[in-house]
């Protein structure tokens, strides 16, 4: 409310010095969510489908998951008719499905400013960007690792991205502030350099309850436990184990109505068969297996259905991305994700390339578009992804972010009205003549094709003497413009200041820790 009124208070008089303050002021539009007008293309067979979920359910019932060092978790899965033997969980036929069914298939994760919330779910897709590197990488600096500031320029660059809807989580590691009092830096950057949704802590419990009670700073206790402000990732520890650390994450998330995405995280080949339909099926059984954890834990907790997949170089062991074997497995997720009426994660501008070069813009393009037409709803790595995810990079972050306007476009479909049948225009150039000038283009130009903001279009003779720049030195150029130009989002002062001694009394509580 203080916010609202500081806002109104800002817009009321001024004059002269108020309306020149606006037309210089930075516009930092962001683009609502993505609303699919263009159908999902599914490789599985009807049979194909039927099969996987016959074999993960075989799975989950004779041989089992592990959920290691919970007994806890023992204790709620033997009290829901459950095989418990040590730490090994086999669930009968049918049970995890049917606790999954209480997942809601479409959550709103609410932003601190109404305008940027978003629908995961249905036909929305949700761009996020890049998640957990330890290193960065820029052209002024090179590879290094990442450090405190590396994150909030990260965070104020996803501020400023149109075509990004959401803050993310760990957009890099920042290994210059002790491993267990980071997340408190992290989170307190999304929360006030930018006003979009953002990401939780997962790497210990009681880091997960620091981002409820910041939340609750934030948005208000009762406004937490009745919505869904934060959207977390937990990995399986594939092949089919849950560990503490994730799972005891989950169980704060989960209990207090927040948003989780539960990701088998799998290298074909390594942590699952070199197969397609093989790597389902696991992919399947896990996810089947902790959404149902979920629900032990809250009937009704929003779970997002995640696949990260990507092969392996079998000559050299390293994770390879963009493969044809990702894009089936990707689309193979999607359709298994839809049939049980569960949002979708998957994809990213994942490449294996150690430059934004050419081998890292082709898996990129490949995996963004893989992602657009699985049907996901909440691609994060969305962009910023470099070296099999090792590096957050500052001049591919920009250049990711500005791709991702063509995933908005593509996703509008095909409009059909009169305007968009031109019949008027084809009427007054007849044959022989040009479109330039005629009154079809003059209504339509400004609007009618998406533009880049980063790619250069430029004629040969301009291009030259402007230096022969190419896209790394452009999107170099961008990223500091871009930070050059950002403005905080206005925040209620008192809420500012409730968190930052929230921030600073966790810190005082516990002697650093570096591992």
């Amino acid at each position: 409310m203080a916010e609202a009124e500081a806002r109104s208070r800002r817009t009321r008089g001024g004059g002269g010095a108020a309306r020149r303050a606006e037309r210089t002021a930075v516009s930092i539009e962001t683009a609502r969510y993505i609303e699919r007008n263009i159908p999902n293309f599914e490789v599985l067979s009807e049979e194909a489908l039927e099969i996987i979920e016959t074999n993960a359910e075989t799975i989950l019932e004779e041989v089992g998951v592990n959920f290691v060092d919970n007994p806890a978790a023992l204790e709620r899965w033997r009290n829901a008719g459950a095989d418990v033997t040590g730490e090994r969980v086999r669930i009968p036929r049918g049970l995890a499905r049917k606790l999954c069914a209480t997942a809601p298939s479409r959550i709103t994760q609410h932003a601190r400013n109404p305008e940027r919330s978003v629908e995961i779910g249905g036909k929305s897709l949700v761009l996020a960007p890049v998640y957990g590197p330890p290193f960065v990488r820029d052209m002024d600096g090179g590879r290094r690792y990442a450090t405190m500031e590396d994150f909030r320029k990260f965070v104020r660059l996803g501020y400023m991205s149109k075509w990004l809807h959401h803050s993310g989580g760990t957009v890099c590691e920042p290994t210059d502030v002790p491993v267990n009092k980071r997340h408190l830096d992290m989170l307190h950057a999304h929360m006030t350099l930018s006003d979009k949704p953002f990401m939780g802590s997962v790497t210990e419990p009681s880091r997960a309850q620091d981002s409820v009670d910041m939340c609750e700073i934030l948005f208000g206790k009762e406004f937490v436990q009745d919505n869904t402000v934060m959207t977390s990732l937990i990995n399986v520890n594939s092949p089919m184990t849950f560990d503490d650390v994730m799972m005891g994450s989950l169980e704060v998330y989960a209990s207090n109505n927040q948003a989780c995405i539960l990701s088998p995280f799998i290298v074909g080949g390594a942590m699952a068969p070199v197969s397609v339909m093989g790597t389902l099926t696991q992919v399947l059984a896990e996810v089947l297996a902790g959404i149902a954890y979920s629900q032990l834990i809250r009937p009704g907790a929003p779970m997002i259905f995640g696949a990260f997949v990507t092969s392996i170089d079998m000559n050299s062991g390293a994770p390879t991305f963009g493969t044809p074997e990702a894009a089936h497995i990707t689309y193979g997720a999607g359709q298994l994700a839809r049939r049980l009426g569960l949002p979708f994660r998957s994809s990213g501008s994942f490449n294996g390339s150690k430059l934004p070069d050419a081998q890292a813009a082709y898996e990129t393009a490949n995996s963004l578009n893989v992602g657009l037409l699985a049907g996901v709803n909440f691609m994060l790595h969305s962009c910023g992804w470099l070296e099999g995810g090792l590096v957050s990079s500052f001049e591919k972050f920009v250049m990711d972010a500005d791709q991702l306007g063509t995933l908005h476009h593509i996703a509008r479909g095909v409009e059909i009205d009169e305007n968009a049948q031109a019949m008027d225009a084809i009427r007054e150039v007849g044959p022989g003549g040009h479109y330039l000038g005629c009154a079809h283009t003059q209504a339509n130009f400004k609007n009618a094709f998406w533009r880049s903001d980063l790619l250069d279009y430029k004629p040969f003779e301009t291009w030259s003497e402007e230096g022969e720049r190419d896209t790394m030195v452009l999107a170099n150029a961008r990223v500091k413009k871009m930070l050059g130009d950002y403005q905080q989002p206005p925040l209620d002062p008192a809420i500012a200041e409730a968190l930052a001694a929230f921030v600073a009394t966790r810190k005082e509580s516990m002697p650093d820790a570096f591992s």
